[in-house]
């Protein structure tokens, strides 16, 4: 563990702020402990660009689109797994790693490549010893995008035969996050997301929808065990080429997430832009074993900007802790920034949401509840207003200080450097 000069300095403030919580009751100790064991999945596509190892130079099709051309992207597995091990370095806490099926490493090298609904738990080998050495368990996801057969739709597609094919895709990549839980010891996410829908006004809404509900059907009929594999399904409400209609709504995923007690993905950038996400978590957990979110940014539209400590990352972390529900919620990024140093894109990310959850931890939150079950609106209000001018900055020091990575703007330097001697030399 790094000893930093202005550690003792650190300390004191450290102190000064413990005291200042503890006049409302909040352990810091404790906060910081609970608030560093929540694991974050780290998206491995913004190492470099969603291009994935099937051979492709750059994002294509299916709704998504990586902007930017920032140099230093990661070519090959080894690459992106480098970045990836960098990025943990400056991020406290408990952290996962999150595939997608275009990042298998088929035995044999790319000539031995697997079509996706063939991919088996062999060609993700590589991943999971990684997983074992590093201690960092693993997360995936089904692609349906940029793929010859994904031009028009994938699961709702109106031919049975291109249909089936993305069935298959969608069986393979179940059985592959089972193998990824066996191999950790933890349950594997295997997020299910399709970029079906029109750019326009279609005539026919329900018949796709309904071919979607059949295949998931199929899908969801393979029985894996459950203490492997925990199964989610994520919404949009619009995407690049699906402005005017999405088979995959909120509601379509929602009511099936309840009716086949499946857990739900909210992906803070997939609503409309003044639609925020932290009210709709105790409307659905009544009613699913859980939820998966998506901490990114919609800058306008879906755009999946980096996530920031922003009011709405802050309100969706508050509003978990006040439910005390994240036994039944798992945290992930989502996003994919071309335009600036993947690495640090990562780790502001991350570090953000690290942020947000330790924030939530250090509310009081039964001097709240207290307030407003007494009719104390005004108090409850008040306390809500004095909390922002709480000496938190020093709690959050204190966290990166206890885990080793860099405090405050520390870590610039250190992605400068590992920018120059490695992502700068790669030939693109």
């Amino acid at each position: 563990m790094k000893v930093y000069q202005h550690s003792e300095a650190l300390e004191q403030a450290y102190g000064l702020a413990k005291n200042r919580y503890a006049q409302v009751g909040i352990n810091t100790d404790e906060a910081i402990r609970v608030a560093a064991a929540i694991p974050i999945s780290l998206q491995c596509w913004q190492g470099d660009d969603v291009r994935g190892f099937e051979g492709a130079q750059r994002l294509s099709g299916g709704g998504i689109l990586a902007t930017g051309n920032y140099p230093g992207w990661a070519r090959n597995g080894d690459e992106l797994r480098s970045d990836a091990a960098f990025a943990f370095s400056l991020i406290p806490g408990a952290k996962r790693f999150n595939l997608h099926s275009i990042y298998g490493e088929t035995p044999g090298g790319p000539g031995k490549k697997r079509e996706r609904d063939a991919l088996e738990p062999a060609d993700f080998q590589t991943w999971m010893t990684w997983s074992q050495a590093n201690a960092i368990p693993l997360d995936f996801n089904p692609t349906f995008f940029a793929h010859p057969l994904a031009e028009a739709a994938t699961l709702s597609h109106e031919d049975p035969k291109i249909r089936r094919f993305w069935i298959r895709h969608a069986l393979a990549a179940r059985r592959i996050a089972s193998a990824f839980g066996e191999n950790q010891g933890v349950p594997a996410i295997n997020n299910l997301w399709i970029p079906d829908g029109s750019k326009d006004m279609p005539a026919d809404r329900l018949s796709p929808r309904l071919r979607l509900k059949d295949a998931l059907d199929e899908i969801f009929a393979l029985s894996l065990p459950a203490n492997t594999l925990s199964d989610t399904l994520e919404c949009k409400l619009f995407g690049i080429g699906s402005e005017a209609y999405v088979v995959g709504s909120h509601e379509f995923y929602l009511s099936y997430a309840v009716q086949k007690q499946l857990k739900l993905c909210l992906d803070m950038g997939h609503f409309h832009p003044t639609e925020k996400i932290a009210d709709k978590i105790s409307g659905i957990l009544p009613f699913v074993p859980g939820l998966l979110i998506h901490f990114s940014r919609g800058l306008r539209w879906d755009s999946d900007h980096v996530a920031l400590f922003s009011d709405e990352t802050r309100e969706v972390c508050r509003e978990v802790k006040r439910a005390e529900a994240f036994d039944r919620i798992a945290v992930a990024l989502d996003f994919f920034d071309a335009s600036i140093n993947r690495i640090a894109a990562w780790t502001i990310g991350a570090r953000s949401a690290r942020k947000a959850l330790l924030e939530a931890f250090l509310e009081p939150t039964a001097l709240l509840v207290a307030a407003e079950k007494t009719g104390k609106y005004h108090e409850r209000l008040a306390l809500m207003e004095a909390l922002k001018t709480f000496p938190f900055a020093a709690v959050w020091d204190k966290l990166c200080l206890d885990a080793g990575v860099p405090v405050g703007t520390d870590w610039f330097a250190l992605v400068d450097s590992y920018e120059q001697g490695i992502q700068g030399p790669r030939i693109q």
